[in-house]
């Protein structure tokens, strides 16, 4: 009855956010703005995902997250988007300067997956997920 559908980030340069997640495979399908001119929002879409981009012209940054810090605080963290290889979505981020090569450190999580994060343009986390495990839901 219910899939996913989107994610939404309020950004402060859509022009920034949006050539930062076309990199990812985003393409951008629908833009609106405000009569004055005043805020605008950008649906992206990968295959069956979508991001809904909102900017303002008097938004409010937030303090910069720290990961470790910032996942006990009750609220939406990041998303995640997966890779068949994590090897090679690395050296891609890395070449196309979405992150330095030290920035991007690749860990085995406790779950079973293997991942590593960068920040987009605002600070808002992205995972890359290699996700190799089979699930029996029967």
């Amino acid at each position: 009855m219910f899939t996913f559908h989107h994610v939404a980030l309020s950004i402060s340069d859509m022009e920034r956010s949006k050539n930062f997640y076309s990199a990812f495979g985003f393409v951008t399908i629908l833009d609106w703005e405000s009569d004055d001119k005043d805020s605008c929002i950008s649906h992206l879409k990968n295959g069956s995902i979508f991001l809904e981009l909102f900017s303002y012209k008097k938004s409010q940054k937030l303090n910069k997250k720290n990961l470790g810090d910032d996942l006990r605080q009750i609220g939406i963290k990041h998303f995640g988007l997966k890779v068949e290889s994590i090897n090679k979505a690395k050296e891609k981020i890395i070449q196309a300067g979405l992150a330095k090569k030290e920035d991007v450190e690749i860990k085995q999580g406790r779950t079973g997956i293997v991942y590593f994060f960068l920040q987009d343009p605002d600070g808002n986390f992205v995972e890359i997920v290699e996700d190799n495990r089979v699930f029996n839901l029967a």
